[in-house]
């Protein structure tokens, strides 16, 4: 069956004595998630606002993406079937990259 969905993203950015910081926030329709992230500028660094936009977009982005893993995952369990305590079974659910490899 075709699935077709539009979520809405907004990211802001502000910067606060040598601090940037993110707030990326998901809108799904139905569900709600933010991500945070920020960057400190080292007193002695050059200052250049486009890397701690682009280091704390990018953190926000990460935690962002860390719960909607995390809720996901959630979400299998939750229409898994019961464990028959066989362990021969494939798992359920999309592999992470790190299963992938064996990690």
């Amino acid at each position: 069956m075709p699935h077709t969905v539009e979520w809405k993203v907004r990211l802001y950015l502000f910067e606060e004595e040598g601090t940037t910081k993110a707030r990326v926030v998901l809108n799904t329709g139905t569900t709600e998630f933010t991500g945070r992230g920020a960057a400190h500028r080292n007193p002695a660094d050059m200052d250049v606002p486009e890397i701690g936009d682009e280091l704390a977009a990018g953190r926000a982005m990460h935690d962002l993406a860390r719960q909607l893993v995390d809720v996901a995952e959630l979400d299998v369990e939750g229409v898994s079937p019961p464990p028959t305590g066989r362990n021969d079974r494939p798992e359920t659910g999309w592999p992470l990259p790190d299963q992938m490899q064996g990690g």
